[in-house]
């Protein structure tokens, strides 16, 4: 099947390379117009139905007519002159509110926008009083917007929204603020937009800078570029037409997470073909570069399909997750993968079909004879000759960097807004005159078992047990749905509702506080911002226990059967394990023990484990391709070792570096989780790349020699240690080859 694919695309490369930029084009324009219709911005959305945030959300729809995809934005209005407002004052904001509410705001159309598949935001919002602060410096109003906040659209009808009610307060002699909700998420996206076009064009220029650097080329450094974006919107927009024919909710983060992945593995793959191209046609400078470039193809192509389909089956696994995010991000990211290798498999061949000795021009690299054994030949060499000191080292580094995680804290911080933001800084003006959780309550809703309508008088215990509660400083007289079934209590806490102290008195003394006070009779959800993280943390620990031993035992399977051997697998599985382990703990203690942060992401621990384990068993699964072939070719097995760690290492260590570098562009990112995840999986990748695949696992095939396949036997040398003369030692083999 894989040689079929590889064959027909080196064969007929025209046909591919002409069909993959007509349909990936295609796919990949429809893909980002649709996206924002198939992405949920609701973290409890995501959370199962039985949960107790849940059950509020649902209750908050149904009988409130709370919106799903509706953005709160408070805006404050004060006197220019900072005297408190005055009577005249007062009636003049709920005047211009009142205005607000009966215009209606059209969305602009933009480039970005495509009619016809783009969502239209025009709408009229919804504005009314909120507050004043104590001392009357100023007044808060409280704006609902309908749409996706992370919409370049429904930002941009914000910003209109934002203009009107700035220019109509300041005719009456009023200055205005925005913060919470579409107003943080805006001014962030500004904040960060020149940040992210910066790193972006700093990636794409270390990727082609290394591949230069590497094979002196300028096809050989742009072609896998180009080819691995195209591709990369392609499976974008085969997720998000999976969603829209599906009905599954993509989170915000997934595309983007999504186009990080592909860009890393897909130039990764790319590289392994280009590296074992040019050692082919070193050795084989007569044939036929298309002949060639099917052989590579069909051999590589099979590591590259294992290594994929490991990656597949890993993030599969969170199919069993019951946090909606993870169980969304899982097969998102699975069928993307398998996009690329459909790539990997046809697109990229037929490129080396079509360039042949040509990707590599202008160098002479082709042409160069034997020389010195640089970097990788010195690195195997040393590794076959001292593979106990080796091992041992690579254990007691990645043993060392483990040790951070001991004391290790799961951070459920949302993240929040830059502080020199115009929204931040509105934030903390508000925060300096009315209590934190003003803008954001906590809000319990009550309904009656049997549908019968709500006394007020009978939520007068809840409402003072409520009360009671250190850390709630006001309680809010009960509101009533239509029909007066249902009713809703707005607690407003003494603490930021998006911080741990507000996680933590949400899931312990208000909800022990509402179970007791609750009348025989009628059920009490509670919800709010605090609620919604507090039930994600419960959820994600649960998920953390079903998947990790999940997708250990589904990625041991696959290397079982990949590797037709039961010795391999295990040394791989825990060389990876301990990967993990390190990263986790070097991760925990720059960001927590020496960074002073509350602690790490809390889907740091996931995240990293697939990316690591998955992606880093590519880099596994290419060393052990190569050392079982280097072996079959008999002689001793340090030999064949020094062999594949001389050949394998530039293309692992040039992958590790552009993998890692995609994700490290995500540590630059203002949001602290994302600066987390982007440095931890970054240096996962490299640890598992340097530490593990070039000298860890190597040393164990060393030390355990062909007994790393048992219980296949292997190839065995003579017993005077020379080669086999049936296994000459290619001439292409004694060139010069360096790590980067």
């Amino acid at each position: 099947m894989i040689r079929s694919l590889t064959g027909y695309s080196t064969r007929r490369p025209w046909r591919v390379i002409v069909v993959w930029a007509v349909l990936g084009v295609f796919v990949a324009i429809m893909g980002q117009a649709l996206v924002f219709r198939v992405t949920d911005t609701d973290s409890a959305g995501f959370l199962p139905p039985e949960y107790d945030a849940a059950a509020a959300l649902r209750i908050a729809r149904e009988e409130f007519g709370a919106e799903p995809d509706a953005d709160a934005v408070t805006v404050l209005v004060a006197r220019l002159d900072g005297k408190p407002l005055e009577d005249a004052d007062e009636r003049r904001v709920r005047d211009v509110a009142r205005e607000l509410s009966a215009t209606r705001v059209e969305m602009p159309w933009t480039d970005e926008q495509v009619r016809g598949l783009s969502e239209d935001y025009s709408q009229v919002p919804r504005v009314a009083p909120v507050a004043t602060a104590p001392d009357g410096s100023f007044a808060l109003l409280g704006a609902r917007l309908r749409g996706n906040s992370t919409d370049p659209g429904m930002q941009s009808l914000y910003r209109v929204f934002h203009d009107r009610a700035e220019r109509e307060f300041g005719e009456a002699g009023l200055r205005t603020g925005f913060t919470g909700g579409l107003a943080d998420v805006v001014d962030r996206a500004e904040a960060e937009e020149t940040t992210q076009t910066v790193v972006g064009l700093v990636m794409v220029g270390l990727i082609v800078l290394i591949n230069v650097l590497v094979f002196r080329s300028v096809l050989a450094a742009f072609v896998p570029l180009f080819a691995v974006s195209v591709v990369g919107g392609a499976a974008a927009g085969t997720v998000v037409g999976a969603a829209l024919l599906t009905g599954f909710r993509l989170d915000p983060g997934t595309p983007s997470m999504i186009g990080t992945v592909l860009i890393g593995i897909g130039v990764d793959y790319f590289l392994f073909l280009l590296f074992r191209f040019r050692e082919e046609l070193r050795r084989r400078p007569d044939e036929h570069h298309r002949l060639v470039a099917a052989d590579v193809a069909g051999r590589v192509g099979t590591a590259v399909t294992s290594a994929a389909l490991t990656i597949v089956a890993a993030f599969a696994t969170l199919g069993v997750a019951t946090f909606g995010q993870f169980r969304v991000l899982g097969p998102s990211v699975a069928v993307s993968v398998l996009v690329m290798l459909v790539a990997s498999l046809t697109l990229m061949p037929a490129l080396l079909a079509v360039a042949g000795r040509k990707m590599f021009w202008p160098s002479r690299i082709l042409s160069e004879k034997a020389g010195r054994a640089g970097a990788a030949g010195r690195t195997g060499e040393t590794v076959a000759r001292r593979p106990l000191l080796v091992a041992v080292a690579s254990v007691a580094l990645l043993g060392a960097l483990a040790v951070g995680a001991a004391g290790v804290r799961m951070d459920f911080g949302t993240g929040g807004t830059p502080r020199d933001t115009p929204a931040a800084a509105t934030a903390r003006e508000i925060a300096s005159a009315l209590p934190p959780g003003v803008s954001d309550p906590t809000t319990v809703y009550v309904t009656a078992d049997d549908g019968r309508v709500l006394d007020p008088a009978g939520l007068g215990a809840l409402h003072r047990a409520l009360s009671a509660v250190a850390g709630v400083g006001e309680v809010a007289a009960p509101v009533f749905d239509a029909d007066r079934t249902a009713a809703r209590l707005d607690a407003y806490l003494t603490v930021d509702a998006q911080s741990q102290r507000a996680r933590d008195l949400v899931a312990g003394p208000v909800r022990e506080a509402v179970r007791e006070a609750t009348p025989a009779g009628l059920t009490a959800h509670v919800g709010g911002t605090a609620a919604v993280f507090a039930d994600v943390a419960t959820a994600v620990d649960r998920d953390l226990r079903t998947v990790f031993p999940v997708a250990a035992a589904l990625i041991a399977l696959i290397l079982v059967v990949l590797l037709r051997s039961l010795a391999a697998p295990v040394v791989l599985m825990l060389a990876i394990g301990l990967c993990f382990a390190a990263t986790f703990g070097a991760s925990a203690l720059v960001f927590q023990h020496i960074g002073g942060q509350a602690g790490v992401t809390f889907v740091l621990p996931l995240v990293l484990f697939l990316f690591v384990v998955a992606l880093g068993t590519d880099y596994n699964i290419l060393i052990s391709d190569r050392l079982r072939e280097e072996m079959s070719h008999g002689g001793p097995a340090r030999a064949a070792v020094a062999r594949a760690v001389r050949h394998t290492a530039p293309a692992i260590a040039t992958a590790g570096v552009v993998l890692a570098a995609s994700f490290g562009s995500l540590a630059v990112n203002a949001d602290p989780s994302t600066r987390q995840l982007g440095f931890a999986t970054a240096l996962g990748i490299l640890l598992s790349a340097f530490v593990v695949s070039l000298l860890l696992v190597p040393a164990a095939a060393a030390l355990l020699g062909r007994g790393m396949w048992w219980p296949v036997r292997g190839a065995r040398g003579r017993r005077d240690g020379t080669t086999p003369r049936s296994a000459p030692e290619p001439r292409g083999r004694q060139e010069e080859t360096t790590l980067v």
